[in-house]
């Protein structure tokens, strides 16, 4: 992406959201477009493609709080303008180079402000300064575009941004995808256990500062849709199983699915509670660090209606149990 991308695009506007949208706003914004315009929902709809692939750049850099910096910095001191070739007249097509970087020292598009002028620098060549020498041509448009003065020392590679969506299944197996960075298709592998929101670098596959130069990196911000059953915690599974009163009280075995589509039976001990954690080992997911665990949640169903005979059965246990009061802890706890 280039600074003149910035300066044409307006990502908040991409993404629907205001300039003072916060992180939170932002990542909403994006997981809500992207779950519409994803290519799996949209089947040879170009439009969708194209708006998927916006929206995803707009994420890119208004996700990363450096970026989003230099990003507002840049629109705000262009004011959206384009760059001109011509001197920055009526007729030049826009705001001109001298408007620019008028804005940049406190003048006007030709008005009082100081002028840009060059100075002989000897064996470095030209540089430009103002009254008192200063910062030089070279060294403005490095900062505004991450050049810098190239004929002097080699410039380090310039960093691309790019965003993948993925289905929670692809993301925890590990997935190859087609990103279309910097005007060309760049297939690239996502790793296993891949969490929402994590940025992967890809060493070398960013763009040279100059002919010949060493490319710079890809950072890919992961998006991970979720899924109906399982979330992810590091390289453990989590998942929420559902039981009866009667197997949390008497204790049961049950089975309990597991994402390569198969069920590990688990044992639930006599009187669980809802919320209590169980541990199927080494049915997490596997990646370079190891193989996690698959953690179970069990939450106790209440029925939403009960039959003749079970409503006695419910009655007669709470006849049963009338001097037990399961907040009496809390409440003296609640004292302390």
């Amino acid at each position: 992406m280039t600074g003149q991308d910035w300066l044409e695009k307006d990502f908040y506007a991409v993404l629907g959201v205001s300039k003072t949208a916060d992180a939170a706003e932002i990542k909403k914004a994006y997981r809500k477009l992207a779950r519409t315009l994803h290519p799996d929902h949209n089947p040879g709809d170009a439009r969708s493609e194209s708006r998927f692939k916006e929206v995803g750049e707009a994420y890119a850099v208004l996700s990363d709080p450096e970026q989003r910096r230099q990003y507002d910095q840049l629109r705000a001191m262009a004011g959206g303008a384009r760059f001109s070739a011509g001197s920055g007249g009526a007729g030049a097509g826009g705001a001109g180079f001298e408007d620019l970087f008028g804005g940049m020292f406190g003048g006007g598009g030709g008005g009082a402000g100081p002028r840009v002028r060059y100075q002989s620098t000897g064996a470095g060549g030209p540089r430009a300064g103002g009254a008192g020498g200063g910062a030089g041509f070279e060294d403005i448009l490095g900062g505004l575009f991450g050049q810098g003065a190239g004929f002097r020392q080699p410039q380090p590679g310039i960093d691309l941004s790019a965003t993948a969506t993925l289905p929670f299944r692809q993301a925890v197996e590990g997935s190859t995808v087609t990103l279309s960075v910097d005007g060309k298709n760049l297939t690239v592998r996502i790793p296993a256990g891949v969490h929402d929101g994590q940025r992967i670098r890809m060493r070398g596959k960013g763009r040279a500062a100059e002919p010949g130069g060493q490319p710079g990196d890809l950072v890919v911000t992961v998006t991970v849709l979720p899924h109906p059953v399982f979330s992810l915690d590091g390289n453990d599974l989590r998942v929420t199983v559902p039981v009866s009163f009667a197997e949390a009280a008497l204790g049961a075995t049950v089975d309990v699915p597991t994402l390569d589509g198969g069920t590990v039976r688990m044992r639930v001990p006599e009187g669980t509670p809802s919320g209590r954690v169980l541990r199927a080992r080494g049915k997490g997911v596997t990646t370079g660090k190891g193989t996690g665990d698959l953690l179970v949640t069990v939450q106790v169903a209440v029925p939403q209606r009960l039959s003749g005979t079970a409503r006695d059965a419910v009655e007669a246990f709470a006849t049963a149990t009338a001097g037990e009061d399961p907040r009496a802890e809390m409440a003296a706890r609640a004292r302390e």
